[in-house]
């Protein structure tokens, strides 16, 4: 092969070649991907149907929920496939289209997050002024920044990766067309590639997190001046199940995409590669529903209503 353009397919080799594995690993991957389907989807429903919940943090929520379930469903569904028929062959078209919307669904909710930190922010440190602060265009416009943002990076990042040669190896050591494993079985020289890979994530990430970091830095000098415990409570439950999703999401993605290319180890990294993929999209609606008494309530009242 001489160029990319002869490459017509790649070879997933996934998670395990063990046949006594691959069906124990469909029926749990099924299962996550039905609790997360009805975790996600549901919390969609629930904030649509109760008026209580809609304001801007719900308004936000619903929007995490949504692109949770499209980055679950973006790989979960392929890999359970190949795990059913033993098919581990994705075309070339098939493989970029799997990786820019894995992108644009992963860098839409690193902003979200982020949007979310300056809503809490705004709750907390200027709870006078938050209807006029985060007012209804102030949400949209939020939101419609973040999918721009999310969908321009994921171009760039499949076109950077998509415009190397294949000419060695068509054989992808991962169980999805992720950018590193990708770019990994490439015969050119990677050097720019990696770079540019690194600079835009790196910034992506950093920018988001400098949000998130200065908006709780200012919550957390604002409870240290409530005098009222009941206020300080308060301030805590309205922050908490944010700030567990933004750990988990952050620690991980540093972790899979912010090394040089000489400190991976392809079986670790499908290992957290699982964790990202498949774990967090089902893990967050349970962390905003079970640490939030507005979400269980609103759960409560439409149960109650349909019995």
């Amino acid at each position: 092969m001489e160029n990319g353009s002869e490459v017509e397919q790649f070879i997933l080799l996934g998670l395990t070649n063990d046949p006594g594995l691959q069906i124990p690993l469909f029926v749990t991957f099924l299962l996550i991907y039905i609790i997360t389907m009805v975790g996600n989807l549901g919390m969609i429903l629930l904030i649509r149907l109760d008026s209580r919940l809609h304001t801007p943090m719900y308004y936000f929520l619903s929007n995490l929920s949504l692109v949770d379930f499209c980055y679950s469903s973006a790989v979960t569904p392929m890999v359970m496939a190949g795990l059913l028929t033993g098919d581990k062959v994705v075309s070339y078209n098939d493989c970029a289209t799997q990786m820019f919307f894995f992108a644009a669904c992963a860098n839409v909710e690193n902003y979200l997050l982020a949007s979310m930190a300056y809503d809490r922010y705004a709750a907390v440190c200027k709870p006078l002024h938050y209807t006029t602060t985060m007012t209804t265009s102030v949400c949209v416009s939020l939101i419609v920044g973040c999918y721009i943002c999310g969908f321009l990076n994921a171009a760039i990042y499949t076109g950077n990766t998509f415009s190397l040669t294949f000419c060695k190896s068509n054989v992808v050591h991962h169980f999805f067309c992720d950018i590193p494993a990708v770019t990994a079985v490439s015969c050119s020289d990677r050097h720019v590639n990696e770079l540019v890979l690194i600079s835009v994530a790196s910034f992506n990430i950093f920018f988001a997190v400098l949000v998130i970091l200065i908006s709780y830095i200012c919550i957390f000098i604002t409870v240290l001046k409530l005098h009222s415990g009941a206020g300080y409570q308060k301030a805590i439950s309205t922050c908490a199940s944010h700030f567990t999703a933004v750990s988990i999401f952050y620690g991980t993605v540093i972790f899979m995409y912010l090394r040089p290319s000489s400190s991976y180890s392809l079986d670790t990294d499908k290992i957290a590669s699982v964790f990202y993929t498949m774990i967090i999209p089902m893990l967050n609606p349970m962390v905003y529903s079970l640490r939030n008494k507005e979400v269980k309530g609103a759960f409560t009242k439409i149960v109650l209503k349909a019995t």
